[in-house]
């Protein structure tokens, strides 16, 4: 019930600040449209590949695992920035029940991103996201691990350095990008970057994904080590995020935090 609680909170605020429905849709609705007319355009001087297929499908699941991402960490912020962190931890909530709230309060606007993308992504510009068939749940449980697991990593790290640190958030998934091979094969990246790329888990999901929309094959078992090693990076994040937690209660930081916010 307290997870439910936590879940309930942020719906609240969803439902009663159109300012915070409004980014569900909006942001969504333009980088489909932006990359579903360049690839429409890159289809008629491309030579026969199909882009549509390629970039709309990497923009898609990587948008899903940036929601899913931030989804958490704002969550998180939302009781930093309203001064509220305070006063959930003098209740008996536990952090697991609190981190799990997080989790479904960003699965559920994460979801909502997701359908809105693609609606437009069929009905707009013809992608056919049946063409992946049942490997599409791999797909999308790797991302969501792994978004969780960072936006869990993001939330502690604001935890330790307060307030003022949490620019650090948002720019985590565009770093991450280049070294997932988002659009574009490992192959092609510098051997040091490869090896990154080899850590992160979405880099299989989208080295699959090529391989789908080209009609070849690519490793099984790579993309469930992968699935594997999300869950490895989950469960070190929560483990880091309570280590983080009970510090900030020892040393009392939480209340600087609240001091720090007012400020």
């Amino acid at each position: 019930m307290r997870v439910w609680a936590i879940f309930l909170r942020q719906y609240y605020l969803f439902r009663e600040s159109p300012a915070r429905i409004l980014p569900l849709f909006a942001w969504v609705a333009i980088d489909i449209v932006l990359w579903g007319f360049l690839a429409r355009y890159l289809n008629q001087v491309g030579g026969g590949h199909n882009w549509i297929g390629s970039l709309l499908g990497a923009v898609l699941l990587w948008d899903f695992f940036g929601r899913i991402m931030h989804g958490v960490a704002t969550a998180f912020l939302e009781d930093i920035w309203s001064r509220n962190f305070l006063n959930l931890f003098a209740s008996p909530i536990t952090v697991t029940e609190y981190v799990s709230g997080l989790v479904l309060t960003s699965v559920a606007a994460s979801v909502v991103g997701l359908a809105v993308m693609l609606v437009l992504a069929t009905f707009g510009f013809g992608l056919n996201f049946l063409s992946f068939g049942l490997t599409l749940l791999p797909f999308l449980l790797n991302l969501f691990l792994f978004g969780i697991a960072l936006g869990v990593f993001a939330s502690a790290l604001v935890l330790r350095l307060g307030p003022a640190s949490e620019w650090m958030v948002w720019p985590i998934p565009s770093l991450l990008a280049p070294f997932a091979g988002v659009f574009y094969p490992l192959s092609t990246l510098p051997e040091w970057m490869r090896w990154i790329g080899a850590l992160l888990p979405p880099s299989y999901v989208f080295e699959g994904m090529r391989a789908i929309l080209q009609g070849t094959s690519f490793s099984q078992q790579a993309l469930w080590g992968s699935l594997l090693l999300s869950l490895v990076y989950l469960v070190a994040a929560g483990l880091f995020f309570g280590h983080i937690f009970r510090g900030a209660v020892r040393s009392g930081l939480l209340a600087r935090y609240s001091a720090e916010s007012v400020g």
